[in-house]
């Protein structure tokens, strides 16, 4: 992601005196600790909130030790149930984004379905500010009477708004353009979608119809809507996978990735738009425009990536077109890694599948291959790529989704 880093942020003060037998003291004291936020959302979660809700803080947060001075905080919202699925993708400097409890049900059904098991995190890292965004919906869509499930990673830079917007329009627009898909035409569908998506971003009045046909805004409270109204300068890289039970689609525009982990190998999905890449360097100079290296190839000298969602001010150079692959599914596929630059600045392809593959084949011999440790692993593997990624010193915001792409068949191992 472009953008610059400002360092990590959390400053230990010393405090004042206080009354030890107060809940303020207590509270003023649990807010002198640094700390770095990170959530593993075990995936069968259904879609996040649209609207942004502050989160209040329990007051007595527990923080749990873990390597790369990475603290682990499992308290959620006071007034909001902890759910079975996951919980908030929750950041130290910027609302959170609840999962709707409805998610335990939801979940436990899907642990008896055909649905895949997946495992998210998303954490700010070493970022002032969260700029990155994760789309989870399985079943959005029924086609040929088969279930789709879409996956997306989104990578803001200059805001998170875009990257947000993305994360609750990307899904119904490709929904409603697979349904009226001919043959499936995936590719010119998902160029498509991801072509009405950057028109919507590039609104100056970012209104959208909600599922009940009412009309609601999807501006956020944040420093660059003060600065513009209309936030040329904010894009997002997208990342996405829509996965049937015969293939997996994946549509990539800009510099976040997706491996496949296919009997120990790991198979890139996606190819990284970066301004030097050959091909990308011909079209942006035939369009008129320069690739300046300043601190890495930049477009213009700006932009570390050459395809985004959004980024008005660098049009035609940056373009909103994603690549698409279609990759048959076969017997020995074992899961699909999704992730922003900040896995894969530090973290190469074959690394990230070894972890991946670790944990859901240790979840599958120890347990006997139940569906709540391969869950559970799912959930496991990504942190622990977000942990990995930290202990390198990614100086980005790292999200990660692991889909687990085993077929299993419930019903034949409850019957052996």
């Amino acid at each position: 992601m472009a953008g610059i880093c400002c360092g990590v942020v959390g400053e230990s003060e010393p405090s004042a005196p206080v009354d030890s037998t107060t809940r303020a003291s207590l509270r003023r004291r649990l807010d002198l600790l640094p700390s770095i936020k990170i959530v593993a959302n075990s995936a069968v979660a259904p879609s996040l909130e649209s609207c942004r809700k502050r989160q209040k803080r329990d007051a007595t947060p527990a923080l749990l030790s873990s390597p790369g001075n990475l603290d682990l905080e499992s308290n959620v919202s006071s007034d909001r149930k902890r759910v079975k699925a996951g919980s908030a993708v929750t950041n130290p400097f910027k609302n959170s984004n609840p999962i709707p409890n409805s998610a335990t049900e939801e979940a436990e059904s899907c642990f008896f379905s055909d649905v895949p098991k997946i495992g998210t995190t998303s954490v700010c890292g070493r970022r002032r500010d969260m700029e990155d965004a994760v789309s989870i919906h399985p079943s959005f869509l029924q086609k040929n009477s088969e279930d789709l499930h879409f996956y997306g990673v989104f990578d803001g830079h200059g805001c998170s708004h875009v990257a947000e917007k993305c994360r609750e329009r990307l899904h119904d627009i490709v929904k409603k353009e697979a349904e009226v898909m001919v043959s499936e035409e995936w590719k010119e569908t998902m160029v498509t979608s991801f072509q009405k998506m950057d028109k919507e971003v590039s609104q100056r009045d970012c209104n959208v119809v909600a599922a009940n046909g009412a009309s609601r805004s999807m501006k956020n409270s944040c420093r660059c809507e003060l600065q513009s109204p209309q936030c040329d300068a904010v894009g997002s890289t997208a990342v996405v996978s829509v996965v049937t039970p015969e293939k997996i689609i994946v549509s990539n525009c800009g510099d976040s990735r997706a491996v496949l982990c296919r009997n120990g190998v790991a198979i890139p999905l996606s190819s990284d738009h970066k301004p030097d890449r050959p091909d990308e360097l011909n079209r942006i100079q035939q369009a008129g425009g320069r690739v300046i290296y300043w601190d890495g190839a930049r477009v213009l000298g700006v932009l570390a990536m050459s395809r985004a969602i959004g980024d008005n001010y660098l049009k035609p150079y940056v373009i909103p077109d994603p690549e698409v692959t279609v990759t048959d599914r076969t017997d020995e596929d074992e899961c699909l890694i999704l992730a922003s630059d900040g896995l894969w600045d530090v973290v190469p392809n074959e690394t990230a599948c070894g972890v991946a593959r670790m944990c859901l084949r240790g979840a599958s011999s120890a347990e006997g291959g139940d569906s709540d440790a391969v869950h559970n692993a799912c959930s496991d593997a990504a942190l622990l790529l977000t942990k990995l990624a930290l202990a390198r010193q990614s100086s980005d915001n790292v999200s990660v989704v692991v889909v687990d792409l085993r077929k299993r068949r419930n019903n034949s191992n409850q019957a052996s």
